[in-house]
């Protein structure tokens, strides 16, 4: 039987980080595009009921994330001569273009029905497609390199350009395409605007794509050789699937995942109503908010290292975890009880930017380190079970992810539903009550969630010292072998 080979040693050339990073610009646009205007789109602008609009994007996720783990365990077994990852990533491409772009044209006229559907289907196979290309590819962060903080630095240059991507195009819709009055004409609440950000935002994400796949090609060549694929019954696959998921040192991440992605999926979905009616803002504003996450995501790349080396990963993201819960919600509970500035105040969007800031930061830096200590999973679970296992563990955790980020925008558009927020509402014309009541059960869901992840998260059981063991161990069983 053909031994495994040892990939090449010695730090990451930094053209090949960039190189990496750069294909996650397609995900924070799309992440942009969902988050910020999906939902007032087919609500506001379609006219599709909030709930429809919250089931669909919901169902969606459940669809797409359905599909991750498969993704994942395929690409761990395949074996070609561009290796396991990159014929998923370049297969990707087309697809994602042509979809995100069919998402923002629904057919005129139709029912609500018609018009769900329509929705479920392009949100579904937009999610799907760019999953073909994000799970492969984020699988290969365990396999290029098996240093503790060098893995660290390489989820750093995957975010930076993720959220940086996402924020520049939420500038961009705010600030050229958008007008300052959301009811006039080319403002927010206006169709044409819409087909405009598609037409530019799809080809992007495909280029994006396109350019990471082509230039981390090179670096099939060094990666260790997987063991041949061993054939046997779908159950034992799945049994062994389960035992690798759940097991002791994943179990706390997958499961802390579940609320995270819960308080995410709810906070995207409602930020836009909350700056639009409730701090009600314009959309200037909206984009200046916007570029704190530039700020944001440029500290966390430059303390995530430091930070993380001094006080450990998991310390460091519970830290983070507290400081986001604080930043969303204190904003907001300070200004039920009358302690943080009224609409129009001078004050009220530089107090708001620095928030957004810290929480930006926080959310970015925390999100680095959760995906590092994913990659130092895989070490111990190939220790254990002499799997190389990369793409089911990272699937699994975006698996829950999405299921879940997909039940909070579903909460999102309930809230919505419970507080009767009205349909083609315009900013300062909605019942002040109504828009207290949305900004309480924001503050109660968002604290709910995210306490509930900081606690499964603090049982996290894997320090530096026990993933340099792990990996100076296999090592040592690989040189035996050879």
């Amino acid at each position: 039987m053909t031994q495994p080979t040892q990939a090449k040693t010695g730090k990451l050339p930094w053209t090949t980080k960039l190189v990496y990073g750069l294909g996650t610009v397609a995900f924070g646009i799309k992440d942009n595009g969902f988050n910020a205007l999906l939902m007032i789109f087919y609500n506001q602008v379609v006219g599709l009921p909030a709930a429809w609009v919250g089931g669909a994007i919901m169902l969606a996720m459940v669809a797409d994330a359905a599909f991750d783990p498969i993704v994942g365990q395929w690409s761990d077994s395949l074996r070609t001569k561009w290796g396991r990852r990159h014929p998923f990533m370049y297969a990707s491409v087309i697809p994602v273009g042509i979809f995100y772009f069919l998402l923002w044209q629904p057919p005129s006229g139709a029912t609500d029905g018609m018009l769900f559907a329509y929705l479920l289907l392009m949100t579904s196979a937009t999610r799907i497609v760019i999953g073909v290309y994000e799970i492969p590819s984020t699988a290969l962060l365990a396999e290029f390199t098996k240093d503790y903080h060098e893995r660290t630095e390489l989820v750093a240059y995957r975010f930076f350009f993720g959220v940086v991507g996402g924020i520049l195009m939420g500038i961009f819709v705010f600030t050229v395409i958008f007008s300052n009055d959301p009811a006039s004409p080319g403002g927010i609440l206006d169709a044409s605007g819409y087909r405009e950000y598609a037409a530019i935002a799809a080809p992007l994400m495909a280029i994006a794509i396109f350019i990471s796949s082509i230039g981390t090609h090179g670096r099939i060549s060094s990666l260790v050789e997987p063991p041949p694929v061993v054939r046997q019954n779908f159950w034992r696959t799945v049994k062994e699937m389960a035992s690798t998921l759940f097991d002791r040192t994943n179990a706390p991440i997958l499961v802390g995942s579940i609320f995270g992605s819960m308080a995410g999926g709810l906070n995207a979905a409602l930020t836009i109503y909350m700056q639009t009616y409730f701090w009600e803002l314009t959309a200037d504003m909206i984009a200046l908010l916007a570029a704190s996450g530039l700020l944001g995501v440029a500290l966390a790349f430059v303390i995530v290292l430091p930070v993380s080396k001094v006080f450990g990963k998991k310390r460091t993201t519970l830290a983070l975890y507290a400081v986001t819960l604080i930043g969303v919600v204190a904003p907001v509970i300070l200004r039920l009880v009358g302690l943080f500035p009224e609409n129009g105040s001078p004050i009220l969007v530089p107090l708001l930017f620095v928030f957004m800031t810290v929480v930006a930061m926080a959310v970015v830096t925390a999100s680095i380190l959760v995906a590092s200590m994913v990659a130092d999973v895989t070490d111990q679970i190939l220790l254990k079970t002499g799997r190389q296992s990369e793409g089911l563990i990272f699937s699994a955790t975006t698996f829950v992810g999405k299921t879940v980020s997909g039940m909070g925008v579903l909460v999102s558009g309930l809230i919505l539903t419970l507080v009767g927020f009205p349909e083609g509402a315009k900013p300062g014309a909605v019942d002040i009550a109504i828009v207290h009541n949305l900004a309480f059960w924001f503050a109660l869901a968002t604290l709910v969630f995210t306490s509930m992840a900081l606690v499964i998260m603090s049982f996290y059981p894997v320090s530096e010292h026990d993933h340099q063991f792990a990996v100076e161990e296999i090592a040592r069983k690989r040189a035996a072998e050879s």
